[in-house]
């Protein structure tokens, strides 16, 4: 992708045997100079075998096979060290279920010239989802006005998982650390990146709903996420109050 440079999109995958090949051929007409690496969490479909298949055809492809199903976190981590390790500059995250559009791609890299990170956002104006109900667009909508309240961080879409990374931003912000794994997970590297002073971008995207196979989101990863955010929010303004008054007390000695 020009100044760039080389490009790795980490498709985490379990069970999408249904999905695989689909995304990954719109992945390539959208953006045919990117690589993408499968991590694939043990799937019983079949999906490692189809993946293995897709990268001795196309020498874009690769795969990491994993032997349990860990968590988008630690799936995603496993993905961002194999690209670190094999010098890649930009490391993209993108489900294999086809609710990220693969066609978008291109306008995150193109905002990635100017930022540290970008998001396909489905909350900020032209962004929108598809085929959901509203009590799910509603719960999206709370958690991150939750999230941007709780946190500080000026993010319309906190929880997005359509992202683009530069090399430097992975590097800098500690994946030893990371230690949540679902939902939280992004929310956890969006808070690192920002709070280490990179730049942040949100572009919008059309988030369509799965059309085959089901959605791996579990009550357990919804909680999780809920618990972390509050966590850190209270640490956020715990560390908020205490710099107010100790503003105060270095004004009170100088008076």
């Amino acid at each position: 992708m020009g100044e760039l440079g080389r490009v790795l999109v980490v498709v985490p995958t379990y069970n999408e045997s249904d999905n695989l090949e689909r995304i990954l051929a719109r992945v390539f007409a959208a953006a045919p100079s990117v690589h993408v690496l499968v991590a694939d969490d043990g799937s019983p479909d079949g999906t490692g075998e189809i993946a293995d298949r897709l990268a001795a055809e196309d020498s874009r492809v690769h795969v990491l096979h994993r032997p349990l199903k860990e968590g988008l976190g630690r799936a995603y981590v496993a993905g961002f060290r194999w690209g670190l390790a094999r010098d890649y500059d930009i490391l993209c995250e993108m489900d294999a279920d086809g609710s990220h559009p693969p066609e978008a791609l291109p306008a995150l890299l193109t905002a990635l010239t100017s930022a540290d990170l970008v998001l396909g956002s489905r909350w900020v104006p032209g962004g929108r989802v598809e085929n959901w109900p509203m009590t799910r667009e509603l719960f999206s909508r709370c958690a991150n006005l939750y999230t941007r309240i709780a946190l500080g961080m000026p993010l319309r879409d906190a929880t997005a998982g359509f992202r683009a990374y530069r090399r430097e931003t992975v590097e800098a912000i500690d994946l030893d650390g990371v230690a949540s794994l679902g939902y939280a997970f992004q929310i956890d590297l969006a808070l690192r990146t920002i709070r280490a002073g990179f730049r942040v971008v949100e572009v919008p995207i059309t988030f369509t709903e799965r059309e085959f196979g089901r959605s791996k989101m579990s009550q357990r990863e919804i909680v999780e996420a809920l618990w972390r955010v509050t966590l850190w929010g209270l640490g956020y303004r715990t560390q908020q109050v205490r710099e107010r008054l100790g503003g105060r007390k270095a004004l009170t000695r100088k008076g």
